[in-house]
């Protein structure tokens, strides 16, 4: 039987993390972060000083860097990343390192292989059901109103508000307009508003869903 996967998309800021994390706990499933991944790679192309707009020198880190990852971890290099990783210097960066092909062919590769040895899971990004998993058991795209995404990102983080909510939406011009796996809604994805809901509502839609597919596949 092969891995059962649960790939939930979207913008920054529409839920997906903390969406896909309490949906695989909920299934007993592994669960990964690929945006943390990113993160990872970016924040340890900042420590070496270098650009993140090197292409090559990226490339070179992203194929070098070694994970550890869990639910609510992530270790590089054998440091503890979880807090370096959100910081405003890697938001500003994230991006350009996104961009790179290279680096997205690398992450590729280490998530699949992610659900070989875990067997399936929730994956959680803005390219997992579109390029990386594309024959998903059930693909979700996650979206919520610009205000609502801001407001979720000075919770968790601070800031000002219209600050995040234009900054919100260059990470989305950016990720959208990529020409290497751009952040877009698969005909077959199920869309998801989460603006105005619980997380223990949207679960239980998400639940549901995947119990329908996996019956009727």
């Amino acid at each position: 039987m092969l891995p059962v996967v649960v790939a939930i998309d979207g913008p920054a800021g529409a839920g997906k993390s903390t969406i896909a994390k309490a949906l695989a706990r909920a299934l007993s499933v592994g669960y990964l972060d690929t945006g943390a991944m990113y993160r990872g790679v970016t924040w340890a192309v900042l420590r070496r000083g270098l650009q993140a707009t090197d292409v090559e020198a990226v490339a070179r880190v992203a194929r070098e860097v070694v994970f550890v990852q869990t639910a609510d971890s992530l270790h590089v290099d054998g440091i503890d990343a979880t807090s370096a990783i959100r910081t405003p210097e890697v938001d500003a960066a994230v991006s350009h390192v996104a961009v790179n092909s290279d680096v997205r062919g690398e992450m590729r590769e280490r998530q699949r292989q992610w659900i070989v040895e875990h067997g399936g899971g929730v994956v959680e990004g803005r390219d997992i059901g579109s390029v990386v998993f594309p024959d998903a058991a059930l693909k979700v795209y996650l979206v919520a109103s610009p205000l609502v995404r801001a407001q979720r990102r000075v919770a968790q983080h601070g800031g000002d508000v219209a600050e995040i909510t234009r900054a919100i939406a260059e990470r989305d011009q950016r990720d959208s307009n990529r020409d290497d796996s751009p952040l877009r809604q698969t005909p077959d994805a199920v869309v998801v508003d989460t603006s105005e809901r619980t997380i223990d509502e949207v679960v239980a839609d998400i639940r549901q869903l995947l119990t329908a597919r996996l019956k009727s596949s």
